[in-house]
């Protein structure tokens, strides 16, 4: 199977080039983003070195399903998808944290607490708690967003305090965390699962905050399965769940977790096949329907090019 680790394009009016973890983006006459979702995969905020069949395909059409389901909540960036990698979108200037929030006391945020935490991010945590299990109510803890290495938790007092999003902005971002996260919750139950935690980042343009980037992937997002959480809650046990805590886990168990001297494993054709799988499991779970495998006669940069291409020729 193909796997699209690498772009670059050159498109009509194409102003400058991002290259991101997961996504390429490309800005067109310095107002539209062409966000093409690759097939690599990251995770301790380093990049695996092999890529993950139809991953981008997934994410992308994902975030698509969802940034159209919750469009009445708040306005987002996209405009359309013109291939099943790329979505393009208004060009926002974006805030620099990410709004992160949870519903459950599980990855990260268990690891913390399990050291001793009690506190995250300004938010305080009861003692007493077990791994997965619910919070009173679902807790915002918000992170810098760092181009490269790793991204710092930061409280709201501190966000605001150093200028990063004013006042304002912040309880506009706040409002519509929240209120994207119960719309992702109710979805996610109708097909049997938990939306434990994810994030959302926005971005202003003329004036106004806009909900960018990717939403309620697997990349972006941790499910469970709802169907026996609370009996595996009770017996201490592992959940089921669907995102890409396996992988963490995964380089855990293998030793690796992006510190100094650590080594990456190998990541075998095989293993990367299994990865896929268990995305493209997610996305009909989450969507509730059969996942379509892109042709593209091996070549999927040249498709791309060619789809982005004649759907921007129709916005001139």
């Amino acid at each position: 199977m193909k796997a699209l680790t690498r772009t670059d394009f050159s498109f009509a009016g194409q102003t400058s080039v991002y290259h991101g973890k997961v996504r390429d983006v490309y800005t067109i006459n310095d107002d539209l983003m062409v966000m093409v979702a690759t097939d690599r995969i990251s995770a301790f905020d380093v990049i695996l070195p092999k890529g993950i069949p139809f991953k981008g395909q997934v994410l992308n059409q994902i975030a698509a399903k969802f940034l159209d389901s919750t469009s009445d909540i708040c306005p987002n960036w996209k405009l359309g998808t013109p291939d099943p990698m790329v979505t393009v979108g208004l060009k926002c200037e974006g805030f620099r944290v990410e709004m992160i929030i949870r519903s459950i006391l599980t990855g990260s945020a268990w690891r913390a607490y399990k050291d001793g935490c009690r506190e995250l991010c300004g938010v305080a945590l009861p003692d007493g708690m077990v791994e997965n299990q619910r919070f009173p109510e679902p807790i915002i803890t918000p992170t810098t967003k760092a181009d490269e290495g790793h991204d710092m938790n930061i409280s709201r007092e501190e966000i605001i305090s150093q200028g990063l999003v004013s006042a304002e902005d912040y309880a506009v971002m706040e409002d519509y965390t929240r209120r994207l996260f119960a719309r992702g919750q109710e979805i996610a139950a109708r097909h049997g699962l938990i939306l434990v935690d994810t994030k959302y980042e926005f971005g202003k343009r003329d004036g106004k905050v806009y909900l960018i980037d990717e939403i309620h992937t697997p990349d972006s997002s941790r499910y469970f399965y709802a169907d026996g959480y609370e009996e595996k809650l009770a017996a201490g046990e592992p959940q089921r769940q669907l995102s890409k805590e396996f992988v963490r886990q995964w380089l855990i168990e293998h030793g690796f977790m992006n510190e100094p001297g650590q080594t990456m494993p190998v990541i075998t054709d095989e293993y990367a096949e299994s990865v896929s799988e268990r995305y493209i499991e997610l996305y009909e779970h989450i969507t509730g329907e059969t996942f379509v495998k892109s042709a593209s006669d091996g070549d999927l940069a040249a498709r791309i090019e060619k789809n982005v291409s004649d759907y921007l020729a129709t916005l001139r």
